[in-house]
């Protein structure tokens, strides 16, 4: 039985205001991975609802600079300064991005954080840089990273092998592209946004943002031979139905287990 656990802070896309913006954690032990930040100190919000101390959380990767991934790291790196000051938080803070994404941080965290906190950066606060195709040892997990190759802003995606040996591939919040495939083929667990229903594409517009459908992420899934599929980073107009027509729609094109997560759901991996 696995003891990992794959915690859905946020499900949504960046214009949500019925559900938080998608990131998530993966808990292993008493310690958590944790993957974007949503788009404000509503992080706070969820990880206090999923309960999930911030003592606990020691690894961050940031797979992008947009509002909806980046901002909540700028609340975390502040409130989790402030318990470093206090003698609450024991060790250090390691986070993990491209190395342009490394500066945009910077940036922000210098123009909006008290210096008392942002001189802990070099001290305790560590910025790991990676690098397409680039492996780190993170939490006893050997996670290689690659560039989705995004024609937006740089971004990053992740594949890692969990202690059952299966395989969890991060796509991003873009559709998976053809050059991915070493990394998602036959993957146990592929991570996969949609944007919306392909009944309504006229409405939402994905292609224009690069975003999929429910139908094109089931497609890729199926193409993949994917074992379990899980749609995020959705409209919220129908979140009351959306994991049934949004499960309706994908079992069309995808044989696996497909699941449509709520936010703060818990999946065991």
């Amino acid at each position: 039985m696995s003891n990992e656990t794959l915690i859905l802070l946020g499900t949504g896309n960046a214009t949500v205001t019925k559900c938080f913006n998608t990131c998530f954690a993966i808990k292993t032990g008493e310690e958590y991975f944790l993957v974007d930040t949503g788009g404000g100190n509503g992080i706070m919000t969820q990880l206090e609802r999923a309960g999930i101390p911030m003592e606990a959380i020691h690894e961050i990767f940031m797979s992008h600079e947009h509002t909806d991934h980046l901002l909540g790291l700028i609340w975390l790196i502040r409130m989790i300064a402030t318990k470093m000051k206090k003698g609450q938080y024991e060790g250090n803070l390691n986070i993990y991005c491209h190395e342009e994404l490394k500066e945009t941080i910077l940036t922000i965290t210098k123009l909006t954080v008290q210096e008392k906190f942002y001189k802990l950066i070099g001290e305790r606060i560590f910025f790991r840089p990676v690098e397409d195709g680039e492996v780190k040892s993170i939490l006893g997990y050997e996670i290689q990273f690659f560039d989705i190759r995004s024609t937006k802003a740089k971004q990053f995606g992740f594949t890692m092998r969990l202690k059952n040996r299966r395989r969890f591939t991060f796509l991003g919040d873009e559709p998976y592209q053809e050059h991915e495939r070493k990394y998602a083929e036959g993957t146990d667990w592929l991570l996969h946004e949609a944007f919306c229903l392909y009944r309504d594409k006229e409405i939402y517009r994905p292609y224009e943002k690069h975003h999929a459908t429910v139908k094109e992420a089931c497609e890729h899934a199926e193409e993949l031979g994917a074992g379990n599929l899980l749609l995020y980073h959705t409209e919220d107009k129908n979140l009351a139905d959306r994991k049934r027509l949004y499960t309706e729609e994908g079992k069309r094109y995808y044989h696996g287990n497909l699941i449509v997560p709520e936010d703060l759901e818990r999946i065991s991996l």
